[in-house]
């Protein structure tokens, strides 16, 4: 990725708003439309889903790329010791976690998580 006045004296890199660390090596989520994901502003819902007689934790409305949604889901499962899925708008954990969905969230940084349903 090309800095900022390249080729000029005042060359510098592009870093990330987040973590303050270069564009290209920056660990941080990703927008679904490009650039840092601000995790504090996003209003992140999980809800519990009674599908086929077992219950099923379902994140929704998370505005970050797949990729990132990829590797939510790889923590959330070894997080809760269970399968899980990532769907279009979120992910989904198998089993009833929702409270501790809700607090891990809390904990990676996304401030406006909020329990939804029953």
């Amino acid at each position: 990725m090309a800095g900022l006045f390249e080729g000029t004296s005042l060359q510098r890199p592009v870093t990330c708003p987040r973590c303050g660390a270069e564009a290209s090596s920056c660990a941080c989520p990703k927008a679904a439309v490009g650039g840092a994901a601000d995790l504090s502003a996003m209003p992140v819902r999980v809800r519990r889903e009674k599908r086929r007689g077992k219950w099923t934790t379902v994140v929704y409305d998370l505005a970050i790329a797949e990729a990132d949604r990829k590797a939510l889901l790889k923590k959330l499962k070894g997080r809760c010791s269970a399968g899980g899925t990532v769907t279009a708008d979120g992910v989904e954990v198998q089993g009833d976690h929702r409270d501790a969905v809700v607090g891990w969230l809390r904990e990676a940084g996304y401030k406006s998580v909020k329990a939804a349903g029953g």
